[in-house]
């Protein structure tokens, strides 16, 4: 889930969404749409739009430092997604927003996050028990040099 933004007019400050740590940056959960962009700049979605690096004879446009870059899309039909990292320099730098904060939220759990949690659970169970067996094999080892100095040599 993504924060609202905070007050941004020229000079104000803005608050940029960004997902939990942890999720790659290429997931698609991880980038913003036009209207998360909107409310972050505080910025109508005409404006928004013409702030955006791209252009129709070229799907993914060289990177523009005085534009808003949108990630790489694989069609012309694919909506426009941006980086938070993205939206704060653009709002930074470009609109000249003094103070931008990146919010780092935490995202509703995933299945794939809930399994990767119960592997980890299970993993220090196992580890748990592997630490228990670590004393017992030198108990057995002492009992054996014990048993092998009480045995007559043949």
């Amino acid at each position: 889930m993504f924060a609202q933004s905070m007050q941004s007019g020229g000079m104000g400050s803005t608050a940029i969404p960004m997902p939990a740590a942890g999720t790659a940056a290429a997931e698609p959960d991880t980038l913003i749409g036009i209207d998360d962009v909107q409310k972050a700049l505080n910025r109508s979605r005409a404006s928004v739009y013409r702030y955006t690096n791209t252009d129709p004879r070229n799907l993914n446009p060289p990177f523009n430092p005085r534009k808003l870059n949108p990630e790489y899309r694989s069609d012309q039909k694919d909506p426009l997604l941006f980086h938070p990292n993205e939206v704060a320099r653009f709002a930074r730098d470009v609109l000249r927003i003094k103070e931008v904060t990146v919010e780092v939220l935490n995202s509703p759990s995933t299945a794939t996050q809930q399994l990767l949690g119960s592997i980890l659970d299970e993993l220090r169970a196992i580890r748990e028990r592997l630490d228990q067996f670590e004393s017992r094999p030198t108990e057995l080892s002492s009992r054996r040099d014990q048993q092998e100095h009480s045995r007559p040599a043949a």
